[in-house]
This record gives structure tokens, sequence and C-alpha cells, in this order.
């Protein structure tokens, strides 16, 4: 498959990365000449100096045979022109762009985007895919992450296994013979630097952080069994009145009438802004670092704080600091990823990573087969995927056992109709099922081959 990558910043190399180690013909397109030499240097990439959205540069790309071209520069008009311009003039079949500027995405201007206009097939919006993924997370209590397939009625979800767990010490399998009434399953283990998709003997440690997948049903008697039933949050205190800050109180209010929020925000101009849009949520105008304004937005009180600020440093600060002053769990917005393993020893429950959330939500858009989610799990060392089995597929009409997985896959759960199965050894799928996998980066394209819809795949 050829792809164009416009944009060589964090989540163009990381989607660059992911698809050069699927042996795809990747071109990555930047205006800084030290971006375009250090992805370059390091990814079996092509790499290319110059502006992405102008056509003597997207044809030098290759883009008269491109399949896909993925615009996530800084500059959403530049992303959108560039998608315009692949598709009047290169006729590429598949266009994705990044837009944060809300006042393209208002839903009254949603016909800018279509054939007749800019082209371009899916547009992508970190702000409101990050403030959703937050959404989730407090869906959870007591979980780091969720995610949802298959409209829900599947949730993974990812929790710490503290020494009072009680799957601690237990061989997976022995699972079913404690939990019988229980629809789970492990898929992933972090074990500090360790990343293990497990097999039956595999045992949780104190300490290791757990992906378990589960039937919707069974999700609160699932964390139980995991040590965890903390109750939901109804007081919650956002830190950042920024896009991400404002869709999630908006989002809390529409969806969640019995929780109160509080939005802390330090620029004057826009906390007037965001106290407009919103309707019964509190906005405070001052810093989250001021123990006067947490007070004042009653921290010690509040059961989650959530730090979604523009600066790392001080979103891990905040939420340090609103734990001290009383607050149960904190959730935070970290962009650095070399961060992401120190924040858990400093007691913040949850971090959040926009790379990894933008990535996720592109990668749906690319992955072949019948595939209908996509999540990459942290480091992106392996992905859950939600697929439709077809009658084609080598997967179907014969129990999981007998399937020759490659290494590092596993089938987590399948949908049939109305009924959820956690996948076991004698579990057999049949056409039309959704199936929920988890896989090792390296395996991703056998599993989107083992979904095709042609023979020959196979």
């Amino acid at each position: 498959m050829k792809v164009i990558i416009c944009g060589a910043g964090q989540v163009g190399s990381n989607i660059a990365r992911y698809l050069a180690s699927e042996n795809n013909d990747v071109t990555v397109i930047d205006q800084s000449p030290e971006l375009v030499r250090k992805i370059g240097d390091t990814l079996e990439v092509q790499a290319l100096a110059g502006h992405a959205a102008h056509p003597d540069v997207l044809e030098r790309a290759g883009a008269a045979d491109a399949e896909i071209l993925i615009a996530v520069t800084q500059a959403d008009e530049v992303n959108m022109v560039a998608c315009k311009v692949a598709a009047s003039l290169f006729d590429v079949p598949t266009k994705i762009a990044r837009v944060r500027n809300q006042a393209y995405l208002q839903p009254i201007w949603a016909d800018l985007f279509n054939s007749a206009n800019l082209s371009i097939d899916v547009i992508i919006s970190p702000e409101i895919e990050v403030a959703r993924a937050i959404g989730r997370r407090l869906e959870v209590p007591g979980a780091f992450d969720m995610m949802p397939f298959v409209d829900g009625r599947v949730r993974v979800v990812g929790v710490l296994c503290g020494p009072a767990c009680p799957v601690i010490n237990t061989p997976l399998r022995q699972l079913s013979e404690l939990f019988p009434d229980l629809n789970i399953r492990v898929l992933a283990i972090l074990r500090g630097d360790r990343q293990i998709i497990p097999d039956g003997d595999e045992q949780l440690l104190a300490g290791d952080e757990a992906y378990f997948i589960a039937d919707e049903s069974h999700l609160a008697r699932a964390m139980a069994a995991f040590g965890h039933e903390e109750a939901a949050a109804r007081r919650i205190v956002i830190l950042g009145g920024g896009n991400i800050g404002l869709f999630l109180a908006e989002e809390l209010e529409r969806s969640q009438p019995h929780v109160t929020a509080r939005v802390v925000e330090m620029n004057k101009a826009r906390a007037e802004y965001v106290a407009q849009r919103l309707g019964r949520t509190i906005v405070l105008h001052g810093d989250g670092l001021d123990a006067e304004i947490l007070q004042e937005a009653n921290i010690g009180a509040s059961e989650t704080v959530v730090a979604v600020t523009n600066d790392d440093e001080g979103n891990v600060l905040a939420s340090l600091l609103a734990k001290r002053y009383g607050c149960e769990r904190a959730i935070t917005l970290i962009n650095k990823t070399a961060y992401t393993p120190l924040v858990g020893t400093l007691g913040i429950d949850a971090v959040v990573s926009p790379k990894s959330i933008t990535v996720s939500s592109i990668l749906q858009h690319i992955r072949r087969g019948r595939i209908k989610a996509v999540h990459s799990l942290r480091e992106g060392f392996a992905e859950i995927i939600e697929a439709e089995a077809m009658e084609t597929s080598s997967l179907v009409n014969i129990p999981i056992r007998d399937i020759r997985l490659p290494p590092g896959v596993i089938i987590g759960a399948v949908v049939r109709g109305g009924e959820v199965i956690i996948a076991r050894s004698g579990t057999v799928i049949k056409p039309k099922d959704r199936v929920v996998v988890i896989a090792d980066v390296r395996v991703v394209r056998k599993v989107e081959k083992m979904f095709s819809v042609r023979l020959e795949f196979f």
C-alpha cells in the first residue's frame, strides 16, 4: 500500500512508523529539513522536504499512484488543501485530514468536506477525540483506560493490579474456574518495561497494568474481581478551559446531569468564553497551581481532577497538588511520551496521550479487510481490532483451538446478534460475527488478511 503522510510531527512520525513496520510504501512530507532528515534516518520511509499542499511536491511524493493521503501538519488549512489537491489532481482514493479549529467543525458547515467541495473522506479532531477518551475513563471508576467495541456491548479496560487484587499470582487459565459466571479475559499485561500478550500460564503480579475484555453487562463485577470498586465521580474539577476541557464539560452537562463540574482557566478572555458556552458548570479564572483557586474549586471534596492544559509539567504538578488537597483521583493529559512511565509512580491514576488517541483514530480508517474499529495500546506495541468475520475467512466454522493464529494474537470476544461470547478454546466463529482481537503490531497485517473477503489472501 502506498501512503503519503503530510507532516512529520509526533502524530505523522508515529503513523509512519506503524505503516513502515508493515512494509508499506510510505512517503513523509514536511517543511522542516530537520524533521525530514530525522524521520528519513530513523524509519524505512521516503522523506521529502516541501510544502504538503503544493501540487509539484505531492507529485514528487508519488501522489499519482498513492492509495491514501494522511494530512496531519500543524496547519488545518494546509491539511485541507493537501486533501483537495490530492483528490482533484491525482485522484487519491482516501484522504484523511486532521482539523483542530472548531470553526471548521460546526455541524452547519459539514458540507465543506464533501466530494463536491474539499473532498475529504475522514476528518480527525484531536481535541474532540481526547475529550471523548477522558469521558470513557470517567465512566469506569478505577480504570486507567477504557475502549468500547461493537456499539459498546464489549469493553476493553485497563486496570492497575494492586497488592490486594484478588486475581494476582493465579494462572490466567484458572480465572474462568474462579469466576465461572464472569465474561472476562486478560488480553495484555504491562510489567515495568515489558509488554506481554499472555498465554494461559501467565500470572498477574502486584503492580502490573492489565487490559481485560468483558461483556458490558459484567463490567462492574469484572472491576470488583480486579479489586476496583470505586464509586463513580459526582464532583469533577477540570483544569484547563481549552477545546479539550470545554468539550469534556459540555459532554458532562449533556450526558451526566448528576455530575457537578468546575472548570479552571488561566486566560480571562477564554474563561469568559467558556462560561458563555456552558450552562450549569462553574468556570473559575485562575491558575490550577494556585492553592487558593483549587480550594475555591472545592478540590478537597471532588472525586476526580482532570488536568488538560497545554503544559505537561503543569498538568502533572497540578494533579499532584489536587490529590494532596484531598481529591481522590487524577486524570492527566501528557503529550511527551517520555513522561508516561514516570507518572504512575507519582500517584497519577490515568494518563491521556493525544498522540496515541489520534493515531488510533486514523488507523481504523486505513486498516484493510472488514475492520470496524482499532485502538493502539500504549507505546504502540499492540492493537485491539474489531472486525467482521466473512464466509471466506479462515477463522469461521472451526474451534478457535484449531485456528492457526500468528504468535502474539488473542481472540478476545465474539458478538453474535445480541449475544456476547468471551472467546475460549472451543468457541466457534460464525460468518457475520463481530470479533475483537488483540494483535502484536508486527502481525497486524496477517490479522487484516484473516478478515479479508477474498479467498486468494489465504
